[in-house]
């Protein structure tokens, strides 16, 4: 497969090359080089071009394992390790009036852990043609135009905080590639109301082996379905009270840094007919749908135009119904890759059951001090986020939080992240109920450069 990727990279340099020769022969303003990548125009207006990105987020990472963790048989407590969090390279063109292409490669999570020589893959590729301007446009092919809430379809370049709200993304390499299937979705604006729609096609659980299917002694806990998967149907909606945010592509914005003053309400859905299925108490297989409906609110505000301070203000309340008692783990580049008869309910290495069937809260607060707060070398925003998931399989609550400190260097092209985690331990006691332990809390240290262009 590899191979296949390969036979594209000469032409993604020359490219480049090309590119970069006309780009460098614009106009351009110092501070604005960066601004808008690297882009080739095919009309003398700038209204039709062909545009280049890429990224890199690279983690240097202290982790205080889960009780029970091991690397090849090995009991390992705490872990230091280096890893490529995101590569990403799109190739974006506005063919004319009506017509856009879309496409974006690249790599996740890629530690000493991961095997070796990862695979670039495409993210998306996708194709559409606007019906009316501005109102209706029309899609096709491998997207990410997702519903629920707003950052079920994040930005990557221009995260808030340290990483994604993944805790919106609970069908994440599940029944999507990385929460793109392929599909058809429509989009637009009317007056200040946004909106997306979609209907795609599930992958199959079976192409990824780590997905539980339904065990023979489970009674009424629910697990993804083996059967051939329906169609999936998702939708977000959203008023834009204050600057209008741009709907070209599918992927939001976590932080404008101080250029806009923002402040949408939104509604998501999502559907999914006999995703799920679990056995009940007399043992007979019941298949039941996915389904999820969420309510957001995003604030971003600059307080000063010129001196570009600003805080964001982000909150959203989703109810998952994926089937009785349903729950699953997931570790961010996980540190293990086994356990001993000492690990917990939670996993091992970075693992939280972070996806249940019940309620979810999650939360983000920044703020952005002035441009020149550290004069050339860029200005500071400190953020804060959490998550607390109301789980019916769970006893308690499942609370994760994080705290950090972005360096902006350079807007998004350069930015360092600093961020504290805390994420719970869980274990089953004697009765059958999971409960937290809370002495047993595990924290997490990571540091992230990003660069981009």
């Amino acid at each position: 497969m590899i191979k296949k990727h390969l036979v594209a990279l000469p032409f993604l340099l020359v490219f480049i090359s090309i590119t970069s020769k006309v780009y460098a022969q614009q106009p351009i303003k110092s501070e604005n080089k960066l601004k808008n990548g690297l882009k080739f125009y095919l009309s003398n207006d700038s209204t039709k071009y062909i545009k280049a990105t890429g990224l890199a987020q690279l983690w240097l990472r202290y982790t205080d394992n889960n009780p029970g963790s091991t690397v090849y048989g090995k009991e390992i407590k705490e872990t230091y390790d280096v890893g490529v969090r995101r590569m990403r390279y799109q190739v974006l063109a506005q063919l004319n009036k009506r017509v856009f292409f879309y496409s974006q490669i690249g790599i996740n999570s890629a530690n000493n852990l991961s095997a070796r020589k990862t695979p670039i893959f495409f993210h998306d590729v996708t194709a559409e043609y606007t019906v009316a301007k501005k109102y209706l446009t029309i899609g096709l092919g491998l997207n990410g135009w997702n519903g629920v809430s707003r950052y079920t379809s994040s930005g990557v370049g221009n995260i808030l905080c340290l990483d994604l709200p993944i805790i919106q993304e609970p069908t994440n390499d599940v029944i999507d590639q990385f929460v793109r299937k392929n599909g058809i979705y429509a989009k637009g604006k009317v007056s200040a109301f946004d909106y997306r729609v979609s209907v795609s096609n599930p992958y199959p659980i079976q192409q990824n082996s780590s997905t539980a299917t339904l065990p023979i002694n489970d009674t009424n806990i629910s697990y993804f379905s083996t059967n051939p998967p329906k169609l999936h149907y998702q939708g977000y909606f959203m008023w834009q009270f204050l600057e209008e945010e741009s709907n070209q592509l599918p992927y939001m914005t976590g932080s404008y840094l101080g250029k806009k003053r923002v402040l949408n309400i939104g509604s998501g859905f999502s559907y999914q007919e006999n995703a799920m299925w679990n056995r009940n108490n007399l043992g007979d297989t019941v298949s039941t749908a996915l389904q999820q409906i969420g309510v957001d609110v995003f604030f971003d505000y600059y307080l000063n135009k010129e001196k570009e301070n600003a805080i964001t203000i982000y909150a959203s309340y989703i109810n998952n119904d994926f089937g009785p008692n349903y729950i699953r783990t997931a570790g961010i580049m996980n540190t293990a890759n086994g356990a001993n008869s000492k690990v917990s309910f939670s996993g091992y290495g970075n693992s939280i059951p972070l996806y249940g069937t019940g309620q979810v809260v999650y939360s983000q607060f920044a703020y952005l001090f002035r441009k020149d707060l550290l004069k050339s070398e860029g200005t500071l925003q400190p953020y804060v986020s959490c998550i607390v998931g109301n789980y019916k399989r769970l006893d308690a609550p499942m609370i994760v939080y994080d705290l950090g400190l972005n360096w902006i260097q350079a807007g998004q092209n350069s930015k360092v992240s600093l961020d504290y985690q805390s994420r719970p331990i869980f274990h089953t006691n004697a009765n059958g109920l999971i409960k937290e332990t809370k002495s047993a809390r595990r924290g997490s240290i990571i540091l992230q450069y990003q660069v981009m262009f």
